[in-house]
């Protein structure tokens, strides 16, 4: 079974990205917001075609899932983001002309809101650690059950970040380390958060979702959201996970 260890999201906005000749391009994306019960946008990307047409038969059976394109390699995969804003990318960690965490960042400039989930083979904790960095919204294995995947895009579209349960426990061990490390090295400028993100932001790090942390703190969903909001655009990052683990980093959040 897929776990949700940190509740998650991506913020949308404007940035710059690369096209195919290196050239930087301004992305603003302006789609509408998504809400429960919309069918959800998939771009598949992974070298293996075989591996894509077994993906697409087992979320080709999901009602509220429509495959919207599919690319072999992670230069594709970002031009395709481009051009078609998908609500979520699938995609491999390990592809020819551009991996899948150099992808991730740049699909995350050209097309901000669109979620990115890895599906690879790849249980190093290095390998997480990094697609954290490049603001990947959730790490699967691919021996999860196809259901599992299913169910995992859902999760990640209201607003859950997903980890293999298998690698769970890594990402966990990453925050203890992160946390100790920060604690040997002087305090350094950080962005300033106000107090209610700051207790937000840690009630996130303890795996709440927007109704339980809403329900901790005696304000609403929607209050919630908007302050998730503003702590990702103030630390200029993509998901919860990694903005988690930069407070830790920073020691704007204590975990203990």
């Amino acid at each position: 079974m897929v776990a949700a260890v940190v509740s998650g999201g991506s913020v949308a906005g404007s940035g710059k990205g690369s096209d195919a000749t290196g050239a930087v391009t301004a992305a603003v994306d302006v789609r509408p917001a998504y809400t429960v019960g919309d069918p959800i946008r998939v771009l598949m990307a992974d070298d293996h075609a075989l591996y894509r047409r077994g993906l697409e038969m087992v979320l080709g059976c999901e009602d509220d899932i429509d495959i919207v394109g599919e690319a072999g390699d992670g230069l594709e995969a970002i031009q395709k983001a481009r051009a078609l804003l998908p609500d979520i990318v699938l995609m491999d960690l390990r592809m020819p002309r551009r991996s899948g965490t150099e992808a991730c960042s740049a699909i995350k400039a050209v097309a901000p809101a669109t979620r990115i989930v890895m599906l690879t083979m790849s249980d190093e904790e290095a390998d997480l650690f990094e697609a954290v960095r490049a603001g990947a919204n959730g790490y699967l294995l691919k021996d999860v059950p196809g259901e599992d995947i299913a169910d995992g895009l859902r999760s990640v579209m209201g607003g859950q970040s997903l980890i293999s349960p298998t690698m769970a426990g890594a990402l966990l061990s990453e925050f203890a380390a992160l946390s100790r490390a920060s604690e040997a090295r002087p305090s350094m400028q950080v962005p300033r958060l106000t107090d209610r993100e700051v207790q937000v932001l840690g009630l996130v790090a303890r795996g709440m979702g927007n109704r339980e942390i809403a329900g901790e703190l005696f304000i609403s969903e929607n209050t919630v959201k908007n302050h998730v909001r503003n702590i990702l655009e103030k630390l200029q990052l993509h998901s919860r996970m990694e903005a988690v683990m930069y407070a830790v980093k920073e020691r704007m959040i204590d975990l203990g």
